[in-house]
């Protein structure tokens, strides 16, 4: 790690060098507790290599590949550790809203704790909270026409 990334709280933890437990890790992604849980059980997925934010995304199979693994991992994490939630919320703040400069999925099992928490999590068009399947529709490679 080197430069900005050395400095980075989320590249520290998915390097294992804080004292942050894993819930998860693969090549590609670290899974954790969020230190400020806003539902019954609040999970972070932040992949291994630095990415700042949504807006880095594009339309290409790496990053929809990526973001893909990281619902995956989110979503068995959940149902393991959570089974008796009814709802489970998964996605992303966008900038200016997001409180790190290293993509993280947020992973919710509901209910929000304390309630007033859901705020957080409203979609407000194009800087609010947005959901993991929209993102994933957005940056979803196109297809080449077959003739």
């Amino acid at each position: 790690m080197s430069g900005a990334t050395s400095r980075c709280i989320f590249c520290q933890i998915a390097q294992n060098s804080t004292s942050t437990t894993l819930l998860h890790h693969d090549d590609k992604v670290v899974a954790f507790q969020d230190i400020r849980p806003a539902a019954f059980r609040h999970y972070l997925i932040i992949p291994v290599e630095h990415i700042p934010t949504t807006k880095d995304l594009q339309r290409r199979d790496e990053d929809y590949s990526l973001v893909n693994h990281m619902l995956d991992v989110g979503k068995t994490l959940l149902h393991r550790d959570a089974p008796q939630s009814k709802q489970y919320r998964f996605g992303f703040h966008q900038p200016p809203f997001n409180s790190v400069d290293h993509l993280h999925l947020h992973c919710l099992a509901l209910p929000f704790t304390p309630r007033w928490k859901h705020i957080k999590y409203l979609p407000l068009g194009p800087i609010g909270f947005v959901e993991a399947e929209s993102l994933l529709e957005k940056i979803k490679p196109s297809q080449p026409v077959m003739s």
